[in-house]
């Protein structure tokens, strides 16, 4: 099962995607794309794999190519998010936006479900340019691709989950 979970900033698409991947039987994985840059992330970071330990998951980092991560078949997983994620491989030296898609597809053919949070983009009423245009247009075409994909779609806003495609939660 694949759900991805849609929003704008702090419209809680974090916290319910969390609660549904608790609600499931079996081992609990987050999988982390925030880069620990500075000591304000890094401590932020920290206290999130606190949090997240507390409430069952395991916290595997990873920011670049999802294709080479090796997790446990029929694990659940959560990867968060889609945004970090398509930046780093823009962004990074040794990244490539191309391999995005491809990771999530490797991760669905390991896990029980996956849940995908990633960031509603283009609703922000400014007119963007240069890399701040491209990196949102990537992002949108990714979005798209995986909610093809996706077994549930859910757009998440002022904490109410709205089903967009699939079956009810």
């Amino acid at each position: 099962m694949f759900t991805l979970v849609i929003g704008g900033s702090a419209s809680g698409k974090s916290e319910f995607a969390e609660q549904l991947t608790q609600s499931l039987d079996g081992p609990r994985l987050y999988i982390a794309t925030m880069e620990p840059f500075g000591e304000e992330a890094q401590a932020r970071i920290a206290r999130h794999r606190t949090a997240r330990r507390e409430r069952g998951f395991e916290t595997i980092e990873n920011y670049v190519n999802l294709s080479s991560l090796e997790i446990p078949e029929g694990a659940n997983a959560l990867l968060e998010d889609l945004g970090n994620l398509a930046a780093n491989e823009l962004f990074r030296p040794d990244g490539d936006i191309r391999t995005v898609v491809p990771g999530i597809e490797h991760l669905l053919a390991l896990c029980r479900h996956l849940t995908v949070v990633t960031n509603e983009v283009f609703s922000g009423g400014k007119d963007y340019e240069g890399e701040t245009l491209r990196y949102l247009r990537e992002l949108a075409q990714i979005n798209r691709a995986l909610a093809a994909k996706a077994d549930r779609v859910v757009e998440v806003v002022c904490g109410l989950p709205n089903l967009l495609k699939g079956e009810a939660l």
